[in-house]
């Protein structure tokens, strides 16, 4: 269909294929966000259902979009469920139907557009309908969406609402680089715009200092509500950042729980494993079967380096834990029979005690080739573990994300 309009009742009932041309699922609605200054809205991507779930698509994954349907780039589906979010318009939700004066929105038309580096569908044409009580049918006219400047306005704070639904697919490190490009003021409109989730994403990829000056206009509510999104680890050095009074404000409003977590690890010294892990871990005991744990390990919400590997305990599986029994890599599960039961297949390797330096950490990890590594009390109870990417960060020289992105081109200095 390229050069050519398309309709998007027509859209909205095409088959999603995979890579190959199976179809997977069925597009739902179509997900718009307006221009950034002045530039044409565009479309952002896609509401599908597949295996019975409400999807987003992307629109950069799509490789074609014609009457066959709307065929993936790869193979690779995401299915988390799909939530609308600030800034973004769903045309089979929010337009058709809406009322224009004595007119209403039937269809809206799609183009697809170029800029010689990029690809994108942005819509053209809107067909508004007119009803008569002389006419059995509605009346029709054809008119540029230029002609309609706010239909894809989504009320206050339109512009930063947009940028936040921009940013939704992107990397958050990527992220991160263009909102460092940003004045202060602009970041803080922008982190408000954002849902909590994708919000704290963001504060896991900027040095501390610069996630106090953004989270500092938020109130209580919300500031918990983003930081309870937070990695484990990451939260604690925030929190360890912020001024006592602040710190104990947010840990009163915290969920018990997790407060409790969170004054576990800011009791531990700076530069130690203990400052460094993470209690949020997959741990079963030695007789959940392969399929159980293969099961955790699919969660999409588990990091690559968390779900490559499933740490075998014996009760309680909250740590502290009781003893700590070993660890199961994925590659073994997946050559395992799914009924096999963890214990038969655990294998030994190092961990470390809470008080040891960092540095330690690091051989430990570079020594065994290890994407994570356990650590216990003197009781032989497992409190967490730490991750490689953990240990990266900290390797690195200060700034140097910065410096990536510089030099990397992808934001000013």
């Amino acid at each position: 269909m390229a050069g050519e309009l398309i309709y998007a009742f027509r859209i909205m009932r095409l088959p999603l294929l995979d890579a190959g041309g199976a179809a997977i699922g069925r597009l739902d609605d179509i997900v718009i966000i307006p221009g950034a200054r002045g530039a044409s809205p565009r479309v952002l991507g896609f509401v599908a259902t597949s295996q019975r779930r409400r999807i987003f698509v992307n629109a950069g994954r799509i490789a074609t979009l014609d009457s066959d349907g709307a065929r993936l780039r790869s193979w690779d589906v995401d299915l988390n469920p799909f939530k609308p979010r600030r800034g973004e318009v769903l045309v089979g939700r929010d337009l058709i139907d809406r009322r224009i004066g004595d007119e209403f929105v039937s269809d809206v038309a799609l183009r697809p557009a170029t800029d010689g580096k990029q690809h994108w569908w942005e819509p053209a044409k809107v067909r508004l309908a007119r009803r008569s009580a002389l006419r059995r049918r509605p009346s029709y006219r054809l008119i540029d969406v230029s002609d309609l400047p706010t239909l894809f306005h989504t009320g206050a704070d339109t512009e930063m609402a947009a940028e936040a639904a921009r940013l939704r697919d992107m990397h958050p490190s990527d992220v991160a680089g263009v909102v460092r490009a940003l004045p202060l003021a602009q970041r803080k409109l922008l982190a408000e715009a954002m849902d909590d989730e994708r919000l704290a994403d963001l504060l896991e990829e900027l040095p501390e200092a610069e996630q106090l000056r953004i989270i500092e206009g938020l109130d209580i509510e919300r500031m918990v509500s983003v930081l309870e999104e937070m990695e484990y680890d990451d939260l604690a050095d925030l929190l360890a950042e912020m001024p006592g009074e602040q710190r104990t404000r947010v840990l009163d409003a915290m969920d018990e729980e997790d407060a409790d977590v969170m004054r576990r690890l800011l009791a531990y010294e700076e530069g130690t494993a203990g400052a460094l892990m993470t209690p949020e871990i997959i741990i079963l005991g030695a007789n959940a079967t392969v399929a159980e744990a293969l099961a955790q390990i699919r969660d999409p919400e588990w990091l690559v380096s968390i779900a490559a590997q499933v740490f075998v305990v014996q009760p309680p599986y909250k740590p502290p834990t009781g003893q700590y029994l070993g660890v199961v890599h994925f590659q073994r599960l997946l050559r395992e029979p799914p009924s096999m039961q963890l214990g038969r297949c655990v294998e030994q390797e190092p961990t470390v005690t809470p008080d040891i330096l960092e540095r330690e950490v690091s051989e430990r990890l570079a020594s065994y080739n290890l994407l994570s590594l356990g650590v216990c009390d003197e009781a032989g109870r497992l409190l967490g573990a730490i991750t490689v990417d953990d240990v990266l960060d900290r390797a690195l020289p200060t700034g140097w994300r910065q410096r990536r992105r510089v030099n990397s081109g992808s934001v000013s200095p």
